[in-house]
């Protein structure tokens, strides 16, 4: 049976992946250090699956942590998703960011090469697309980020593909997710973000429990349906299923690339609110604002190529995504 290393494991869509790789008959070893999630993650991983997740708890730049894992597990595949992710932080601090991001994917890829592991599935971002780019995202556009955290994945992709190129055994995937959003059916697990949430689902999602008064729209003038900024939002589910997908077509073929993972459907920012308003039978309460620097007026992903190379489309709707969201909110306000 293939093991597969999830760094960030703990987090958001790792464990979204977990779930969806034990599912599909791989086993899976986790590595987080914590900081944008918490430990009782591994326990709701282990009660969807029914199997128990090795589980370490620290930094993917520790060289002896990794040391570690790697000597005690037969490791097949690396699914990297560890790193720090918020982009307003990212322009605070970036410095932390560049260290923490860079230097993780770093020590990562040099473990793997010592212990002879060579398929590598990269959580990547469609905000290494240059925002002057057409609407519709296709590999192989002009790239260029406008915040720190972008330029940390642009980087990684490129760190990746050089060693790539040096290393001809190695083969990997970097995936350029657009907007994921939900959680899993069970709602064991799901987005919890510490602090004001940086994206607007799960700022969504606060305001319709009542933790936040209304919704901050940025901008009604934008060149879309109604004027609200439109992306592309994919269930996380869907997205873990992407994952599942790369590491299979990893095993299978050669080589080192980049693939959107969206939809490629964009949604505004009202017709969210209004889907959520409808999925779940409750009121939001918005507010319109001044345009954020930086906004574009839409983002959405071709994923012509997810479908070709990797066999994979997202099913799952933007109704689904506001219900599950919602009734994970719930769970979480029970707890």
């Amino acid at each position: 049976m293939c093991k597969i290393l999830l760094t960030g494991g703990a987090g958001f869509i790792g464990s979204h992946t977990a779930v969806s790789l034990s599912a599909n008959g791989y086993e899976v070893v986790i590595l987080d250090n914590l900081v944008n999630s918490r430990a009782d993650v591994i326990d709701n991983i282990e009660k969807i699956t029914g199997v128990e997740i090795p589980f370490y708890i620290g930094d993917c730049r520790d060289e002896k942590l990794l040391e570690k894992i790697f000597t005690e597990n037969e490791i097949d595949t690396v699914i990297h998703f560890a790193g720090l992710k918020a982009v307003g932080e990212s322009c605070e601090k970036p410095l932390e960011y560049y260290g923490n991001n860079l230097d993780a994917t770093i020590s990562l890829l040099k473990m793997m090469l010592k212990h002879n592991v060579y398929k590598l599935v990269f959580s990547s971002s469609a905000t290494v697309y240059d925002a002057d780019n057409p609407s519709e995202r296709v590999e192989g556009m002009r790239l260029g980020c406008t915040n720190p955290y972008g330029w940390t994945k642009y980087m990684c992709e490129q760190i990746i593909r050089d060693t790539c190129r040096a290393n001809k055994q190695l083969r990997a995937i970097s995936l350029r997710y657009f907007n994921p959003v939900g959680a899993h059916k069970s709602y064991l697990i799901g987005e919890n973000p510490k602090g004001i949430p940086n994206n607007l689902v799960p700022y969504i999602q606060q305001v319709a429990i009542g933790q936040r008064e209304y919704v901050h729209v940025y901008g009604d003038d934008y060149n879309t349906v109604d004027g609200t900024g439109v992306r592309d939002y994919i269930h996380v589910c869907d997205l873990a299923d992407a994952h599942v997908a790369a590491a299979k077509y990893l095993a299978e073929h050669e080589g080192c690339m980049e693939i959107n993972i969206g939809t490629g459907k964009g949604t505004s920012v009202l017709e969210m609110i209004h889907s959520f308003e409808k999925a779940n039978n409750v009121k939001i309460p918005y507010r319109i604002e001044a345009r954020r620097a930086g906004d574009v007026d839409s983002v959405y992903a071709n994923t012509q190529k997810a479908y070709e190379l990797l066999h994979w489309k997202a099913h799952l709707t933007i109704e689904d995504m506001c219900r599950d969201a919602y009734n994970w909110q719930c769970h979480l306000q029970k707890q």
